[in-house]
């Protein structure tokens, strides 16, 4: 595990054998989650580690006392992984007379995440090796723009991104007026959800989910986007029509939808959804489901999906420093740490954030860099279709699009916790590490 700590010291990776041949043969992955002010936890714990968090099967946290066990999945069998906790998270803080505050957006993340990942390389001497970045959420912002930046301000080439649940460009996500691309590139997944709480007709809910999602994805290009794309302009019986194939698909009223002007935001479709049974879904994961004080309000209070895994995660993290990596401390491990409502983002001021074309220029530079991207169909934060079409307006030529390759998973944003998404997960980046 490595972390910034205040000296800048102690950055060491977990490997299987250090005895094990020529370094500069073994790849090493650096690690971090997202947030902005996630730790690495997630990754760590969940998925790529030696060790995880002890889940049910279906990803639901069971009763206390939680359990951490081997992971018989890790990727250590194939890489050394380095986690990098950025400043503020987990147990790394700024040093003494520097203002945290210098590395809480954008630029300062960066600078600060790829001076870890120059020194670790100097000090462990492993300037040779074949090297990979594995980002979530945002992290995967994080990875596409450090692909860029190792390249320019360090000559580090890497050999190849994991993208966990993407999110490259804000305005696939983003539910401002006047942008249409969120309620567009959301339906899919909306549809999804519908289809794992059964609120579809039969003919719908019999079909294989990916052969349901084909279907979706066809009407959400042909018919919804070019209603959205008219605004006002609509014909009155165009928007009805329109609006009772979304409604079919994505298991909600009709007159919910045509109420919102055929736009249906995050906040409400997990409210509404199964509103009859006083319930809200998850937006890490849309499989679990909430209770709200007020059942008739617009959006829900809590994430359900989220508060189901912070606590088992958080536990078993601070048992683990300490209890089987013998490291001390009196500070709080900050799991996830408020920065994102004051992330500064100066690069990408009166636009939306977008770190696509850092992606593109940097496997333009870069012809052997590839990219794995895995999406859950239930993810509500990074949804799987917003990250198609991201890739989709990449501008790669056709021999650069071999490079790109993706995974989906019937899970959300953490699809590891579903024990059968984690043994896929392990299988794709295992063959995908292959070459």
């Amino acid at each position: 595990m490595a972390e910034l700590d205040d000296d800048r010291e102690g950055i060491e990776p977990e490997t299987l054998d250090e005895d094990a041949g020529d370094p500069a043969e073994r790849p090493i992955t650096f690690a971090f989650n997202g947030g902005p002010g996630s730790s690495s936890v997630w990754l760590h714990l969940g998925v790529l580690g030696p060790r995880r968090v002890e889940l049910n099967d279906d990803g639901s946290a069971p009763r206390a006392p939680y359990r951490l066990v081997d992971n018989n999945w890790s990727l250590l069998d194939r890489t050394d992984l380095v986690f990098i906790d950025p400043v503020s998270t987990g147990y790394s803080r700024a040093v003494t007379g520097e203002k945290a505050g210098e590395y809480h957006g954008y630029k300062g993340d960066l600078e600060s995440v790829a001076e870890v990942i120059r020194l670790w390389l100097s000090r462990n001497g492993r300037w040779r090796s074949p090297k990979y970045l594995a980002g979530e959420s945002y992290g995967t912002t994080r990875a596409a723009g450090l692909a860029a930046h190792l390249q320019q301000r360090h000559g580090i080439y890497l050999d190849g991104l994991m993208l966990l649940s993407s999110v490259l460009d804000f305005s696939t996500v983003r539910f401002d007026p006047g942008n249409d691309l969120a309620p567009l590139l959301y339906v899919p997944s909306y549809a999804a959800t519908a289809w794992y709480h059964r609120r579809l007709d039969d003919d719908l809910q019999q079909k294989p989910i990916a052969e349901f999602l084909q279907e979706v994805e066809a009407f959400t290009y042909d018919r919804y986007a070019p209603a959205l794309l008219r605004g006002s302009s609509l014909a009155a019986d165009e928007a009805g029509e329109v609006a009772g194939l979304l409604a079919r698909y994505i298991g909600v009223s009709h007159e919910f939808v045509l109420r919102n002007n055929l736009r249906i935001s995050i906040d409400r479709f997990c409210k509404e959804l199964l509103r009859d049974r006083r319930r809200t879904v998850g937006r890490l994961d849309s499989r679990f489901l909430g209770i709200d004080r007020d059942a008739g309000g617009g959006s829900f209070e809590h994430d359900p999906s989220y508060s189901e895994i912070q606590a088992p995660y958080t536990a078993l993290l601070n048992d683990y420093v300490r209890d089987e990596l013998g490291f001390e401390s009196d500070l709080p491990y900050e799991i996830i740490k408020d920065l994102y409502r004051n992330w500064k983002y100066s690069d990408f001021e009166n636009r939306y954030v977008n770190t696509a074309e850092e992606l593109r220029q940097a496997m333009a530079t870069n012809p052997h860099l590839r990219v794995h991207v895995a999406s859950g169909y239930f993810d509500l934060a990074t949804p799987y279709f917003a990250t198609e079409y991201t890739f989709d307006h990449l501008g790669l030529e056709p021999e650069q699009l071999g490079n790109v390759s993706k995974s989906y998973y019937e899970a959300g944003h953490m699809m590891y916790i579903e024990i059968e998404s984690l043994k896929k997960v392990k299988a794709e980046l295992s063959a995908w590490l292959s070459g």
